[in-house]
C-alpha cells in the first residue's frame, strides 16, 4: 500500500472516525476559519457563542454591524484590532457577491471560489481551504502545522510550501470532500495526543514506518 494510504489507514483505526469540523452551519465555519489564526478553538468557541447571543451570528448582521460592535464580542478570540475589521469585511463581500446566499458564492469551479477568497483580507491558504472544504464542499485537502510535522517525521514530505505539501496529499489520497475532512481531523487529533512537539512516539501506531519516531527512545 502506498505509505501515505497506509498512515492515514492507520490513524483512523487508532483514533477512529472525527465528523469534524465542530459547527453548526456553514456560516459558522467561515466565522471560525476567519478567527481561528493565532488563537485556539476554545477562544473561537467563546466568540461565536457571542455573537449569536448578540444576535450577530449571520452574514448580513456583521456586514451592517459596527466594527467597534463586532470588537466587543470576539475580542476574546485575540487579535481584536484586526480580526473584526476583517470578518465585517469578508461578510461584505460575501453581501455583495452573493447577497450572502452561500450555496450559490460556492457553487462556482474550485480555483474561481479558491482565487476569490484568497483575495480578501487576512486570508491566506490555510484559511481558505478550510472554508472551501468544510463550508463549501470543496475537495482540496487542508494543510497546517500539524500536517506539516506529521508529514515530515513520516520522511513524507521534503519541504513546508504549502502548494508542494497540499498536492502531495491531493495526490495520494482520493479526491472525496468526506475522506479529506476526515483525514484532516485525524492529522490535528494526532499531533494533539500523540505526535505532539514532545512526541509520545512509543504509543504511536506509526512509529513502525516512521523514522522520527523509530529513532526516540520512548
Amino acid at each position: 500500500m502506498d505509505p501515505t494510504r497506509r498512515a492515514f489507514q492507520k490513524l483512523a483505526d487508532c483514533h477512529g472516525p472525527q465528523h469534524w469540523w465542530p459547527a453548526e452551519t456553514e456560516f459558522e465555519v467561515i466565522v471560525g476559519a476567519l478567527l481561528m489564526q493565532q488563537t485556539a478553538w476554545a477562544n473561537v468557541e467563546r466568540a461565536i457563542a457571542n455573537l449569536r447571543d448578540a444576535g450577530l451570528l449571520d452574514v448580513h448582521a456583521i456586514a451592517a454591524a459596527s466594527v467597534a460592535t463586532i470588537r466587543r464580542h470576539v475580542r476574546v478570540a485575540g487579535l481584536y484590532r484586526t480580526k473584526p475589521a476583517r470578518l465585517k469585511a469578508f461578510c461584505r463581500h460575501l453581501v455583495d457577491r452573493c447577497d450572502g446566499d452561500l450555496p450559490a458564492y460556492f457553487d462556482r469551479p474550485t480555483e474561481e471560489v479558491r482565487g476569490d477568497l484568497l483575495a480578501q483580507g487576512g486570508v491566506g491558504p490555510e484559511t481558505a481551504d478550510s472554508i472551501l472544504l468544510y463550508a463549501g464542499g470543496h475537495p482540496v485537502f487542508v494543510v497546517d502545522a500539524y500536517t506539516v510535522r506529521i508529514g515530515t517525521r513520516l520522511g513524507l514530505l521534503a519541504t513546508q510550501a504549502y502548494d508542494v505539501v497540499q498536492r502531495h496529499f491531493e495526490t495520494h489520497l482520493p479526491r472525496d470532500v468526506h475522506g479529506y475532512r476526515e483525514d484532516h481531523a485525524l492529522l490535528v487529533t494526532h499531533a494533539k495526543t500523540l505526535c505532539r512537539p514532545r512526541p509520545k512516539c512509543g504509543e504511536c501506531p506509526l512509529r513502525p514506518d516512521c523514522p522520527f519516531g523509530r529513532r526516540q527512545r520512548s
